[in-house]
């Protein structure tokens, strides 16, 4: 079994560049630091250094160990942060990622909440679309963030989902086109029309409707891309297409187009909170998580 400790040195010793350096960082003699890698190796049953000139540098087995290292050293110091909040349970700090509709609906009145609950606490909050969020909860760069499912993988190990709500699609079409004088469409009555793209680069949202469309039997034919769900139902308004949009994002809805619910299948994104399991037990998050179902409710 591999000691965490030896492979701190490790690092230290990459970091640094050589022994004698890692040796004065860390408080210890050349010596003992040549002795913890000697025992590091015989653990690994592998080399973990090697010679270059006066230094050295690691070997890909004592690569592979050192970035280990960093990531374990990164989860104790947030333990021990996480422990002296627990232990308080005030200050500190908590960092939140998420994508528009949901920063618009579900972040706002959730912070606002946590705030009053835990004045203290710094929060960092911030919008990472069109980038996805989860990497930044599995590497520790973010404590939650407000993600979307399902998609093709799976969430990386260490990272917990917790469900917040489901956000239906609706077809959205110009006012007067045929379709809305339906009070329900079949999402298999899109496969011939124009359809207006509302997501760019793509993304889980677009994933959970192409599995849609494909479920009905057709793969719809995109005319425009734009970059969001307003500037889709510009398009849709003047009548270049159609669109889906899910709930969450209709809250200011152009008046020259008309929604409709979907069916056969209705295209569902369901969002999540996801949490690094090491972040589960705190104060701030646990309330955090609350609130945001609160207002999923809401």
């Amino acid at each position: 079994m591999l000691d965490v400790r030896r492979l701190q040195v490790l690092r230290a010793v990459v970091s640094s560049g050589s022994i004698s350096a890692a040796a004065r960082n860390l408080g210890y003699t050349p010596s003992a630091i040549s002795q913890q890698l000697s025992t590091l190796e015989r653990e690994a049953g592998a080399a973990v250094l090697e010679r270059v000139g006066r230094g050295v540098r690691p070997t890909p087995a004592g690569t592979l160990l050192a970035e280990h290292a960093e990531i374990l050293g990164r989860q104790v110091a947030e333990a021990e942060a996480a422990l002296t909040e627990l232990k308080q349970s005030r200050g500190g700090r908590l960092s939140v990622r998420y994508f528009a509709t949901a920063g618009a609906s579900l972040v706002p009145p959730a912070v606002a909440a946590l705030r009053r609950a835990q004045p203290d606490l710094h929060l960092d909050l911030k919008l990472v679309e069109p980038d996805d969020p989860l990497p930044l909860v599995a590497s520790g760069e973010a404590d939650v963030a407000i993600v979307v499912f399902p998609r093709p993988e799976p969430p990386p190990r260490g990272v917990r989902l917790v469900h917040l709500l489901d956000d239906p699609y609706r077809a959205v079409v110009p006012v007067g086109h045929p379709l809305s004088r339906k009070r329900i469409v079949d999402l298999a009555d899109l496969a011939d029309e124009p359809w207006i793209g509302n997501e760019w680069p793509p993304g889980p949202c677009l994933h959970v409707l192409v599995e849609a469309c494909a479920a009905a039997g057709f793969s719809p034919t995109m005319v425009v891309e734009s970059e969001d769900y307003q500037t889709a139902q510009g398009f849709v308004a003047a009548g270049l297409g159609v669109t889906v949009i899910p709930v969450l994002a209709l809250g200011n809805r152009n008046p020259k187009v008309v929604v409709r619910r979907l069916r056969n299948p209705e295209p569902v994104r369901v969002i999540h909170a996801a949490v690094r399991e090491s972040a589960l037990e705190r104060p701030a998050v646990r309330t955090l998580l609350a609130e945001l179902r609160a207002a999923a409710v809401a």
